[in-house]
């Protein structure tokens, strides 16, 4: 049939988002518009190859992300709730009477109102069945997702999703435990300070009504013992005076300062976000809204394209003199193999304007006698390229390259990094992670030598920044 046409193929691909549409409805030609304007905030061009269809891709990531709000639980429970009787005799509860149902592990996303970030939760819900009737069980996932799919923290979330499925199902109680993980992403100073920087939140909350109303009900000993073989545990269970105040990094008091700067320093920045939240149906003025634009700006100045070049002090060059002594380069019997593993890294997908993150192995051949390179250099060589908008390929090359020029050759360097766009757009694949290789030099000849080095990397690597 011959080759494919570049730009149907484009169309095919991305299909599942239905990007290529003719007809744009105003929200999201009203976000495309916006996030055009935070693009030039960063000193971007929304015209070069790789972000020609960011403004849009954005626009439809959010929407999707928030259709919530367009979504109504008793469109989804009506016609859901079947007959079951309880016990025929005897003295006890099951069935449809009294028998308690609970549903594990549900992987869910939403976005962060507090900073527009997306943060990840598993979802622990079950209920009480009464009247001797039962929900399917797929409705109490959905239900969850029509939730989840807006603008949230941690605790209402829990609450309106308990709400919503005892008024819906009408059962004896309603129980729910969310474990939330919300990413605290670092700016370049302070993680260039802070080799151990923690880069997530994490906190677990719960809701109940009806025989869950009690904390200290029976009921809640019955759920939370089919909990325990997922590893959540009551003292886990923080109050909601202590996740209000501890929950998201961008409400911190020590963040208000800055992002009161950044409101006189980028006014058409914040302007674009809180036209953004107009667009998903919020209202900018709610009281947890009004500070949302200038903690989002604040987080994605970390971005900006200062187009700065790498200074090295000098390092590179003298480096380079010792690595060919007498005027010539070392043969390859005269170097040993270096690395430094999990160099962790924070980054910024340009294409969706979403973070990414994981760590970076870096292997390389240094003469015998020569002190190998020190890992703040390293990190500092994946910090500088990591702070920007980035595709993980890129991202790799770069890497390996600028410690290619520095030691003069053979160098391999790994990135296996988690994508938050995997798990909030489209396909929403929650665990997959994403590895790439660059080889230069003798490591792009040397079968053996690459081996050895991907063999010194140890397993779940990915979990080193969790």
């Amino acid at each position: 049939m011959g080759s494919l046409d570049e730009g149907h193929l484009c169309v095919e691909i991305e299909n599942g988002m239905k990007l290529d549409v003719s007809e744009k409805e105003p929200e999201t030609i009203a976000i495309e518009d916006a996030v055009k304007v935070l693009l030039q905030g960063l000193g971007e061009d929304f015209n070069r190859d790789g972000l020609k269809k960011t403004p849009l891709r954005v626009a439809k990531a959010l929407r999707e992300g928030t259709r919530g709000y367009k979504q109504k639980v008793k469109d989804i429970v009506q016609g859901a709730l079947f007959p079951e009787v309880g016990l025929h005799d005897g003295v006890g509860h099951a069935g449809g009477v009294g028998g308690l149902v609970i549903v594990r592990d549900l992987d869910l996303f939403s976005y962060c109102e507090s900073c527009l970030l997306p943060f990840q939760l598993k979802c622990h819900v079950g209920y009480v069945p009464s009247c001797q009737r039962v929900v399917g069980l797929s409705k109490l996932s959905r239900v969850a997702d029509v939730f989840a799919k807006r603008l949230q923290d941690p605790q209402r979330l829990a609450d309106e999703i308990c709400s919503a499925l005892h008024h819906g199902i009408r059962p004896a109680g309603v129980a729910v435990i969310l474990e939330c993980l919300h990413i605290h992403f670092p700016n370049v100073e302070s993680v260039l300070l802070d080799s151990k920087h923690q880069g997530w939140v994490k906190v677990l909350v719960s809701s109940g009504s009806g025989v869950f109303g009690n904390e200290n009900a029976d009921a809640w000993s019955d759920f939370l013992g089919l909990l325990k073989f997922r590893g959540v545990t009551v003292d886990r269970t923080l109050t909601r005076d202590s996740v209000n105040h501890s929950w998201c990094p961008s409400s911190s008091s020590s963040m208000s300062k800055i992002s009161s700067e950044l409101v006189v320093a980028n006014p058409e920045m914040v302007a674009a976000v809180a036209s953004i939240l107009r667009s998903l149906g919020e209202d900018p003025l709610r009281k947890e809204l009004v500070e949302t634009p200038s903690h989002f700006v604040r987080w994605l100045m970390n971005f900006e394209n200062t187009k700065l070049e790498m200074k090295l002090n000098g390092f590179a060059c003298g480096i380079s003199d010792l690595l060919k002594p007498n005027g010539e380069i070392s043969s390859r019997n005269n170097k040993q193999m270096h690395s430094e593993l999990n160099l962790s890294f924070w980054s910024q997908c340009e294409h969706h304007l979403l973070p990414f993150y994981g760590v970076v192995h870096i292997g390389y051949f240094c003469p015998k006698g020569i002190n190998h390179l020190g890992k703040s250099l390293l990190r500092s060589i994946v910090h500088f390229y990591g702070f920007k908008l980035q595709v993980q390929e890129r991202l790799t090359r770069q890497i390996a390259e600028t410690v290619s020029s520095i030691l003069g050759g053979d160098v391999m360097v790994v990135v296996e990094a988690n994508h938050t766009c995997m798990i909030s757009r489209g396909i929403e694949k929650f665990g997959s992670n994403t590895a790439t290789i660059a080889v230069l030099g003798r490591f792009s000849t040397d079968p053996a030598a690459r081996a050895m080095f991907l063999q010194s990397i140890p397993d779940d690597t990915t979990s080193q920044i969790l």
